[in-house]
């Protein structure tokens, strides 16, 4: 069993709280103030629970560098008032840096949901084969 510290509860908290703030400012016509704060909020929650010097080496990894360079450049464009062009930058930076993770997401998620249309879906989303036997 995992034991869980007191800063990670927090950060789970603080970048629950940050999504939270990000979808409300997406909902809210790209409101840059809760965009932006919900950033801040996501990152901080971040590097709460894995730890700093573990967020550092995840996102200056040298392939994922360019994943990096253009979701935190999304951060500060909409730190700077520019919201639709700093969330256009953060969705492609964040597909960037997280490309490797999807396939096995999609896979979890078709063994763990036990939908024939779904469990299809999402294995056709992993890249696997499947044989209609």
């Amino acid at each position: 069993m995992f034991s869980i510290t007191e800063w990670q509860k927090i950060g789970v908290g603080t970048a629950g709280f940050g999504i939270f703030f990000i979808l409300l400012g997406v909902l809210l016509y790209f409101d840059s103030v809760l965009l932006a704060f919900g950033n801040l909020l996501f990152l901080t929650g971040l590097s709460f629970i894995i730890g700093l010097r573990k967020t550092f080496s995840f996102f200056f990894q040298r392939h994922k560098l360019k994943g990096t360079s253009f979701f935190l450049g999304g951060v500060v464009i909409v730190l700077l008032r520019w919201p639709l062009l700093g969330m256009f930058l953060e969705t492609y930076g964040f597909f960037n840096l997280f490309k490797g993770f999807f396939p096995v997401a999609f896979g979890f998620l078709g063994n763990a949901f036990n939908i024939p249309f779904l469990s299809s879906l999402f294995r056709r989303l992993q890249g696997g084969t499947s044989s209609m036997v």
